[in-house]
Order: C-alpha cells, then structure tokens, then sequence
C-alpha cells in the first residue's frame, strides 16, 4: 500500500473516499465534518438524529456525495466510541474497519485527516502513526496460493492521511512513515507465518535472513551443524536430530551506533514446524504448528524495521531454526543435552522443545555483553490457558526492563501480563539425573518455561515474552485477521523507538 500525507481540504479533496470519524452520542460535530455535512445537504446530521449512525467503535456508514461536486466521491464515517475512552488502539481498530469497508466498496484508496480531530489525549505523532498500522493491517491479506484471487475484492492501494494546516505536515509524515514500517513489519510476520512448513523451512528463513540483511547497516552470520556442535549447541542440535532439514544458527547484527555501546539483543524462537517430535502432538490443529517460528518471524521483521528506521542503537536477532520431527534418529524422552552454557538437561517431553532452541540462543545473547535481552516465542499452552487470546505473558528478572516493555505494549495495542518468576518453581525442574529437566509438570506450566530459560541469562537484563495465546487468531477482528497474527512485532519495535527516545 502506497502512504501519503499533503495538505488538503476536506471539502475540495477529490477523494474516492474520506473517511471521517464521529464520536460516540455526540451530536456536536467538528468543523470539518460539519463543512462535509453542508456538501452532503444535511445527511449527516440526520443519520445522528436517526441513529443510523451513533459512533459506536467501529461502527460505519458510507454515504455518496452529489454528481456534480469535485470533492470527494464518498464519505465513510466510523465510530470511535466514546470520546473520553479513545485510545491509540481504538484509532488503529477504526482505521482497520474502515479500509476493509473501503475495499467492499470497491475503492482502491481513501483519504483521511486526523481521525477524530486533534485529540489531545495523544500526539499527533502516534495518533498518525496509529492510523497508519490500523489501515496497512485492516487491508492486509494473504493470496500467494489462491487461484481464483482475481475474483476477491481488491487491496485497497493508496492511503492519503490529509493535513488539514501546513505545520502538520512534519509532524504527520514523521508518525505515518514509523506507521508504514511498523505495519509493513507484523504484514511481513504475517506472510511467514501463513507460507506452509514445506515451504517456510530453516533455510528459507536462511533466505528471508539474507533479504534483511542487504538493509544499511545490517550484516548477517549463519552458523551451520559443524560450527553448532563445535560450540556445543546441545539444545538446537537436539531438537533438530528427528528432521531431514539441517538446524540453521541465525546472527542478524543492525549497527546503528558506535561500537562501544551493548546491544539489545532479541531472540526468537523459530521452529518451522513443531509435531511434538517423539512426544508427539494430537492431530487436531497441528496444521497451525507452522507458525511456531512467530518468534523468530518477529525477530527478522524488528530487525529490518529498525534498520529502515535508521535507529540510533545496536541490535542483533538471534533465529535458532529448526523442525521438531520424530524420525529415526529422534531425541527420546528420557536423554541428557549438554547445552551451550555447559548446563546439562534431562528430556522428559520432546514437545517441550521450544525452551531447548531458546536456551543455546540465549547463552549465545549473553556472550555479546549486551546491554538487555529479549526472548520472543510460542512458548506454552499454559500461556492459553492463564491468559486467553489477548494478552502476552510476561517475565523477566530487571523490574525497569519489565516495565519498558509493558509500555511499549499499550503504546502499540500489543499488552502483556506480568507473571510471578519465583525461585521456588525451579523445584518443579529439578532432575535426578541431570542439572534440570525440561518440563516442570501441569502447575504453572508458562512459569515453569520462563524459569527453564532463565537459567541461561546469567546477570544480565532479561525479558520473556510468551506469546502462544495471541499468535493465531480463531476469528475476524478490526486490524487482525484470522490465522497468523503477527502480534508482537510492533511491540519490539515500539520498546526500540522509545529506548532511542529516552523513554
């Protein structure tokens, strides 16, 4: 989708749509959207007084304007609920709601000021940045393998995000160009996570990392299985032993400080498909286990926008890649890894394999001296269960990193939940026969997970994020569709733009 921003008025733009947002019973209206009432002869207005349209979130009406005006063609208003309760995400869900009302309308572009009017409850920075996410991921869509995807309704092509005073200008073209990237990456995340296990394999990640890394400032390193069992990657080598597709040990590195200052180091679990290996899955919805490189995904997708970005920090991604297969040559419950750390692990669930991958790719983090880590990953079923399909679970051992992250998730509409990381659940982990095991039983299973992991951090700031419970969505949402979600994307980001602020 092709972004713009220019000064406009809202009456004289020759718009194929412009779209309005109205607050919920409010029947004040704001100037502009008054003018666009004068042009419409008053049908605004009596849509409010018949209740027709009543701003209710992401409620919308689609009116035609007169033949003989040169303004805009149509008028779509959508409701931002109440005035008081409008929040970035509300912002982002009304924009997404409206372009897929675009699109059935069959327009191939929509035009729109600030939607709502200058609220001042958020900058017109974000707030444009916001609208910008909510109408990239609203239009998104995924046809690389329907046949018949002529016969669907068009992508909406071109978003105009109108300035209805010149001083706006910077100011909007600052949030809609953070918007586009930051849309365009959880688009990316989306698009592999929805490509099939027979084509989305370690070394089409190798492929995707390669892509990313032609990015100013991006250089990338990719360890293979010799260079994995010279350093003793116990964990990726066990886990990838069932499968046909050799493990890849992804390094994507995005210079874009001096060299003297530590890196954020983000890690992401990228398991190109998972069927519980030994410990095999049940069949139902196992299909969905292609996405269980979500993490991994993010991870390439944060470091491509960071570059675009042109961030002033430095940042490596780590992609420990792999498929988790039963086969001859298998991991069985019951044997012993030797990890990268040295730490030794007795495997008592080969579906528990997720933390084994993460754990090399954390003590590798720790080696850089970086400045914090964050993990990303499909970790849990018990992160379902604890949490539902709307929160990210959340751990960590550095309260100010916590923190950090949590903020930057409501700025980006990607929250997270916070859960205990008490020493007392390690003594789920204990083994008899090795420094631990890697599963802790039912009780507090995404705890146990995180407590696995934090095992292989060492000192240094740690934040896991689990995000089994948000990765695929059952249903049609405002900016979400079904399948993949990407969400967790715009989260890294988000936490990355503010570290550069200070915040």
């Amino acid at each position: 989708m092709k972004i713009q921003v220019k000064k406009g008025d809202v009456v004289k733009e020759p718009a194929e749509v412009l779209v309005l947002g109205g607050y919920e019973d409010e029947t004040q209206m704001d100037a502009w959207i008054d003018a666009v009432d004068r042009l419409l002869n008053g049908q605004l207005r009596t849509l409010r007084t018949t209740k027709e349209f009543q701003g209710k979130l992401n409620q919308t009406v689609l009116v035609h304007t007169p033949n003989k005006h040169r303004g805009p063609r149509r008028v779509l208003l959508v409701g931002l609920g109440k005035r008081g309760e409008v929040t970035l995400d509300r912002v982002r869900q009304a924009m997404g709601t409206a372009v897929k009302r675009v699109r059935q309308a069959g327009a191939q572009s929509l035009t729109v000021p600030l939607l709502g009017g200058n609220t001042a409850s958020f900058e017109a920075t974000d707030q444009a940045q916001a609208m910008v996410e909510g109408t990239i991921l609203g239009n998104y869509r995924f046809t690389h393998y329907l046949t018949n995807a002529d016969d669907q309704p068009k992508a909406v092509q071109v978003m105009t995000l109108l300035a209805t005073d010149a001083s706006q200008l910077p100011t909007l073209k600052r949030g809609a160009l953070r918007g586009e990237i930051s849309g365009e990456a959880t688009a990316y995340v989306r698009d592999l996570c929805n490509h099939p296990a027979n084509v989305m394999t370690p070394a089409r990640i190798v492929e995707e990392a390669k892509l990313v890394a032609k990015e100013k400032g991006v250089r990338l390193t990719v360890l293979d299985r010799k260079q994995q069992e010279k350093l003793g990657m116990g964990g990726l080598l066990g886990v990838s032993r069932g499968s046909a597709e050799p493990a890849k040990f992804i390094v994507l590195t995005y210079s874009g400080a001096a060299k003297r200052e530590p890196p954020v180091v983000l890690v992401g679990k990228t398991v190109t498909f998972d069927s519980g290996g030994i410990s095999l899955k049940p069949a139902e919805n196992m299909e969905q286990m292609k996405a269980d490189m979500t993490g991994g995904a993010e991870v390439l997708a944060t470091v491509r926008a960071a570059a675009r970005l042109r961030l002033p920090l430095n940042l490596v991604g780590i992609l420990p890649a792999t498929e988790n297969m039963p086969g001859g040559r298998a991991i069985k419950p019951g044997d012993i890894l030797r990890m990268l750390s040295g730490k030794t692990v007795e495997v008592q669930n080969t579906d528990a394999e997720g933390r084994l991958v993460l754990a090399d790719g954390l003590a590798y983090a720790v080696r850089l001296k970086p400045a914090c880590i964050l993990d990303v990953a499909t970790l849990t079923g018990a992160c379902m269960v604890a949490l539902g399909q709307f929160a990210i679970g959340m751990l960590g051992n550095d309260d100010s990193l916590k923190a950090q992250v949590k903020a930057a998730g409501e700025q980006a509409g990607e929250r997270v939940w916070e859960m205990p990381l008490w020493e007392e659940y390690f003594e789920q982990l204990k083994s008899d026969v090795a420094d631990m095991r890697n599963i802790g039983g039912r009780g507090g299973g995404m705890i146990t997970a995180a407590m696995f992991l934090s095992k292989f951090v060492e000192n240094v700031p740690w934040v896991h994020l689990d995000i089994a419970s948000t990765d695929w969505s059952q249903s049609e949402r405002p900016y979400v569709g079904k399948g993949p979600t990407g969400i967790g994307a715009r989260l890294l980001l988000q936490f990355l733009l503010n570290r550069t602020q200070g915040k």
